[in-house]
């Protein structure tokens, strides 16, 4: 009897554990989405780290991109490029659909059915992007930045674990 309680506990756990995230873009049905990703932008002296996640819609799908800023007039503007493991590139035109508050700025790009059956098929190796902002003195860094699909910033030869996000399963599930 405590045995299957347990089993049946420990089940009721994982199932919570494997639960579905989503992404709403400005009051729209939620989508259901891939877990966010923590992706190593190294020239990005501020944090050094660039949040993408990805959501399925009828269309297609959505990017999310998000990162800390120092003050809110810096953007993530213009296009962006998604490069594929496969050498394969997805540019991505700007929508304008921008969110910005404590301290984060985000943005949201969207994917053709094409671009989106080429996601499920190759894993991303890097975002290309751009942030744009006022000129201050110890405001923003400004310019054009490529955020890695890395875990890690430093890793070792002998380091045999897991050093990318496999985003071309994660995707697949959705």
């Amino acid at each position: 009897m405590n045995l299957k309680l347990s089993l049946l506990l420990l089940l009721f756990v994982s199932t919570f554990a494997q639960a579905q995230q989503t992404i709403s873009v400005k009051g729209s049905a939620p989508f259901p989405a891939t877990p966010d990703y923590t992706f190593i932008c190294e020239k990005y002296a501020f944090t050094g780290e660039v949040n993408i996640q990805i959501a399925k819609t009828d269309k297609g799908g959505i990017l999310k991109i998000t990162l800390v800023t120092a003050n809110d007039k810096a953007r993530i503007a213009g296009g962006l490029y998604v490069d594929l493991t496969n050498a394969d590139v997805i540019a991505c035109t700007d929508k304008n659909v921008k969110e910005s508050s404590d301290g984060k700025t985000t943005s949201y790009y969207y994917f053709t059915p094409a671009e989106w059956q080429k996601l499920k098929k190759s894993d991303i190796y890097a975002v290309r992007f751009i942030i744009a902002g006022g000129p201050n003195t110890f405001g923003s860094q400004t310019g054009y930045f490529t955020a890695y699909n890395k875990m890690n910033y430093f890793s070792t030869a002998f380091d045999k674990s897991k050093k990318t996000y496999d985003t071309a399963k994660e995707i697949s599930i959705l």
